[in-house]
């Protein structure tokens, strides 16, 4: 039962959303965690779906590939609308959200929008969707994404869904006074950002993993937290919910 990269970073991620919460959930990791930390820790999390879901319990073994699912809906208290919903992360109700980057950079910068340049990108991706609403509107940010130098940019080739833009105070004075980007999540480690400049820098690494490989995936320099920690395994019972949940081991990122 050894667990896939996409399985660490799903556990981990699960392991930050607290009992009595709200979580802004989208398909995929973020959704598995939510369901997981419901399953383990949190029984009281209140998912949120950015379809106009409130509240969904899901089916094992049947998650939703899309918010627009009517599986998505199972056992929720709420229906509604995608305008609603993000009312609703305007007027603060959300705890938590949870996202994932093609490109993050120093600074928690998300780009999902291109790779390369506007005029000529190398790759098109699929752009903001909900993500840039959810990073500037839900109280605490989670970032979940594989560990590997051509995520981990010194400067995203476009702020899609910004982060502490260019450090220090440059988030709040740009007007984005709601939400915090705090934490990291990757199948090597657990990062956060420094109080005062807002850079990232390691908080833990995931079991086993030394920090040099840590080093070698980041295209930037990391500012060290002190004490360093190291995250405990997988546990086989979460990782047994994890795949009862999903209907087969997840595979990587």
């Amino acid at each position: 039962m050894r667990p896939t990269p996409t399985e660490i970073m799903t556990v981990t991620a699960s392991r930050l959303l607290d009992d009595d919460a709200v979580v802004f959930a989208g398909v995929g990791i973020p959704l598995l965690a939510s369901a997981l930390a419901r399953r383990r820790q949190a029984p009281n999390l209140t998912i949120v779906l950015e379809g106009g879901i409130v509240g969904t319990h899901l089916v094992p073994g049947r998650l939703p590939i899309s918010t627009n699912e009517m599986r998505a809906a199972f056992g929720a208290p709420m229906l509604t609308d995608i305008t609603d919903i993000f009312l609703f992360a305007q007027r603060g109700f959300f705890d938590f959200g949870i996202l994932g980057a093609a490109q993050v950079d120093m600074y928690g910068n998300i780009n999902t929008s291109y790779i390369g340049t506007p005029d000529a990108p190398k790759v098109r991706l699929p752009g903001s969707g909900g993500a840039n609403d959810i990073i500037s509107l839900c109280n605490e940010i989670f970032i979940v994404t594989a560990h590997e130098p051509r995520r981990f940019v010194e400067q995203v080739d476009f702020i899609t869904s910004p982060g502490h833009l260019r450090g220090a105070n440059t988030r709040a004075e740009s007007g984005l006074v709601f939400g915090n980007v705090s934490t990291v999540v990757t199948d090597l480690a657990v990062l956060d950002f420094d109080p005062e400049s807002r850079r990232m820098r390691l908080r833990a690494v995931q079991h086993g993993v030394p920090v040099d490989q840590v080093r070698e995936a980041t295209g930037f320099e990391l500012l060290m937290h002190e004490p360093l920690d190291e995250l405990p395994p997988v546990d086989p019972a979460e990782l047994t919910i994890l795949r009862d949940l999903n209907g087969a081991a997840v595979g990587a990122a």
